[in-house]
């Protein structure tokens, strides 16, 4: 099959149909709609998909229960991370990859819980479903049911930021919301607007084309350079729930730089008593 492109984060639509065609690799695709507030994307998921993929539900399999003091979306335990992977058909050697319809916001959860799991070979659809469909590739409309899956999984495997520790984080600390919701002009869903102070504005959708596939390597790279990222100091990565902020990780290590995520994020920061920061 073709190269894999920007470290081996991304597959094309035409990789990804190579892939699927390669009798000697067990392919687990992962269709991870999911929009904050809904509705839920199982339905579109059976409107059309890529052939053999997988529903895989944000908030019961990607996520444990939320909880003001722990944020909206929890990393999960590995355990049950680990029963879902195995649901979804994921084996010891499988190759994943997992698309939304959303320019990968959401499928990005599930590539950066395998990681933490400690499992490498997961790719997201660069581009994500419209990257399929332009393509032309064939589309199946059933409700797949794989074969249960044996994989084993972990945790910890990438790095992770909690809050007590984010006062005191000696790095970068990007906030992948929008805009209006880091100056705190804005808040939809948390008790507080504002941003934690010191981070910095670099919202997620600005990674993405207008297609909606990653920008190059070189152009993140040069993003994430005027944010003021280093290869010699640390970054992490917040949104609101944890979910889009798994989305900038993915475009900082297209750009090659490694970064930890803050699980909880803005909905577990805004619920806790620390300070805030409003404005640009």
């Amino acid at each position: 099959m073709p190269d894999m492109p920007d470290n081996s984060v991304l597959v094309t639509a035409d990789q990804l149909t190579d892939l699927l065609a390669d009798d000697d690799r067990h392919v687990v695709v992962l269709d991870v709609r999911w929009a904050l507030g809904g509705p839920p994307g199982h339905a579109a998921y059976l409107t059309g998909h890529v052939p053999g993929a997988v529903y895989v539900d944000l908030e019961a399999e990607l996520a444990a229960p939320g909880e003001p003091t722990r944020g909206r979306h929890p990393l999960p335990s590995p355990a049950d991370l680990e029963a879902a992977a195995r649901r979804w058909g994921v084996r010891a050697g499988s190759t994943v990859v997992a698309y939304d319809d959303n320019g990968g916001l959401a499928a990005a959860r599930a590539w950066w819980l395998l990681r933490w799991a400690g499992f490498d070979d997961v790719r997201l659809l660069d581009g994500a479903w419209s990257a399929w469909t332009w393509a032309e590739r064939p589309v199946a409309t059933d409700d797949v049911v794989p074969e249960p899956g044996d994989v084993v999984l972990g945790a910890g495997a990438v790095p992770v930021l909690e809050a007590d520790a984010v006062p005191s984080f000696a790095g970068v600390l990007l906030d992948a919301r929008a805009g209006e919701r880091f100056r705190g002009e804005v808040e939809p869903i948390d008790p507080k607007a504002g941003h934690v102070p010191g981070a910095v504005s670099a919202p997620t959708t600005d990674n993405l084309a207008a297609d909606g596939t990653f920008l190059a390597a070189d152009e993140l790279r040069a993003r994430f350079e005027a944010l003021g990222v280093t290869a010699d100091a640390p970054v992490a990565a917040y949104c609101g729930s944890g979910v889009t902020a798994a989305h900038e990780i993915a475009a900082l290590a297209v750009a090659g730089f490694e970064a930890a995520l803050y699980p909880g994020s803005w909905s577990q920061w805004s619920n806790l008593d620390r300070p805030v920061a409003t404005g640009p």
